[in-house]
C-alpha cells in the first residue's frame, strides 16, 4: 500500500508518495490546471495499489479530489489541523514547505483510519454554498448599514436607534435639508449606503427562497428540532457535511463547540469554554437556542431549570446548546439512514 499526500494550493499542487515505514519513495510539483489529474495519474501508476491524501479535500483541494474520485482513485480528507501536527513533531524537520506538508498528509492518511473518505459531491455542498453566501450577505449588509448610521449621526440631532431599518434612514433623509457642502456630501454618501442597503436587503430576500427551496429538497427532518427554520437547517446540514464521520453525539459537540475543554490540573477538577470548534455551526444552534427560551418550549424549561442549579445565564445557555446539539446529530443520522 502507497499513501500519496498532496499539498494543493491555487496555482500548484505538491505530491509526495511514502510506504507503509513512512519512506519517501517520490515527490512531483505540478501547475493547477487543466491537465493536473492526468499528470497526477501518470506520476502514481507505478505505485499500486494506493490512497490519495489530500490536505483540504472540501477546501482549495476540493476540485482535484473531485477529479481523482471521477478517474475511480481512493481518496481521502486530511484536516489541516491534523496535518499541522504531524509536521511538528516530525524529528526530521518541522519546516513548513510544500514538501514537507505533502509528506505530513500522507503520514496522516497512512495511520488515521477515521479520516473521511471522499466521494462524489452530495446536496450539503449545496447548502453549505448557500449558507456562506448567507453569511458573507449580512456581513455586507452590516458593514453598509453600520456606516450609513455613522452617516447619519452626523446629520441628525440626537443621532438615530441602534436597530436602524432601511425604511427609518430613509425616512430620516427626507427630513434634512443640507445647508453648506459638508452637510451636502454627507447626504450624497448616505443615500448611496441607503442603496447599498437595499440592495442587499433584496438579496437576501432571494437567497432565502433558494435557501427554503434547497433545504425543502433533502426532505430533512432536522427542521423539526424547535428554532430550527430553512436558514438554519442550511447551516447546520451544510457545515456538518457527512455525519457518517462523526462516531457519536459528543464527537459532534466537541466539532461544533458546545461541548467543554477539560481544563484540569492535579487534583482540581474542571472544565472551560471551548472557542474552537465550527463557529458556524456553533452560531447556529446558539439562533436555535435563543428562539427556544424565548417559547414556551422543553427548551425553556430545561434553560430555567439549569437557572434554579445555580448556573449563570451563559452557563445555562451553553447546557442548552449541548443539547440541542444532541438533538440535531440524532435527526441527522436519521436523515443519512435515510437516503
Amino acid at each position: 500500500m502507497f499513501i500519496i499526500g498532496i499539498d494543493p494550493h491555487k496555482g500548484s499542487h505538491h505530491a509526495t508518495v511514502i510506504d507503509r515505514d513512512e519512506q519517501v519513495l517520490g515527490e512531483v510539483r505540478i501547475r493547477a490546471d487543466r491537465r493536473q489529474r492526468d499528470q497526477l495519474l501518470a506520476f502514481a501508476a507505478p505505485f499500486t495499489p494506493r490512497t490519495w491524501a489530500v490536505e483540504g479535500a472540501a477546501g482549495l483541494g476540493l476540485l482535484l479530489a473531485q477529479q481523482l474520485v471521477a478517474a475511480g482513485e481512493t481518496v481521502v480528507d486530511v484536516p489541516a489541523k491534523l496535518a499541522a501536527r504531524v509536521r511538528v513533531l516530525d524529528c526530521e524537520s518541522s519546516d513548513k514547505t510544500d514538501s514537507h506538508d505533502s509528506r505530513a498528509a500522507a503520514i496522516v492518511g497512512l495511520h488515521n483510519k477515521r479520516l473521511r473518505m471522499v466521494g462524489h459531491e452530495e446536496s450539503w455542498l449545496v447548502l453549505r454554498m448557500l449558507a456562506k453566501r448567507h453569511r458573507d450577505l449580512i456581513a455586507r449588509r452590516t458593514q453598509s448599514v453600520c456606516r450609513l448610521h455613522a452617516v447619519l449621526c452626523a446629520l441628525v440631532e440626537g443621532g438615530v436607534p441602534k436597530n436602524l431599518s432601511a425604511q427609518r434612514a430613509s425616512s430620516e433623509l427626507r427630513r434634512i435639508r443640507s445647508v453648506d457642502a459638508v452637510a451636502v456630501a454627507r447626504r450624497e454618501m448616505a443615500v448611496e449606503l441607503l442603496a447599498e442597503v437595499r440592495r442587499v436587503d433584496a438579496e437576501l430576500v432571494a437567497l432565502r427562497k433558494r435557501i427554503t427551496a434547497a433545504v425543502a429538497a433533502t426532505a430533512t427532518t432536522v427542521t423539526d428540532v424547535y428554532g430550527v427554520g430553512p436558514i438554519v437547517a442550511a447551516y447546520l446540514i451544510g457545515y456538518s457535511g457527512d455525519i457518517d464521520r462523526f462516531a457519536d453525539a459528543g464527537h459532534y459537540a466537541r466539532y461544533n463547540a458546545t461541548a467543554p475543554l477539560a481544563a484540569s490540573s492535579g487534583d482540581h477538577k474542571r472544565h472551560r469554554l471551548n472557542q474552537k470548534g465550527n463557529r458556524q455551526l456553533n452560531h447556529a444552534l446558539h439562533l436555535a437556542a435563543v428562539t427556544q427560551i424565548s417559547h414556551a418550549t422543553p427548551g425553556r424549561d430545561y434553560y430555567l431549570r439549569k437557572l434554579d442549579e445555580k448556573k449563570n445565564p451563559k452557563e445555562a445557555l451553553r447546557a442548552l446548546k449541548r443539547r440541542i446539539s444532541n438533538a440535531v446529530y440524532r435527526q441527522l443520522v436519521n436523515d443519512a439512514r435515510r437516503s
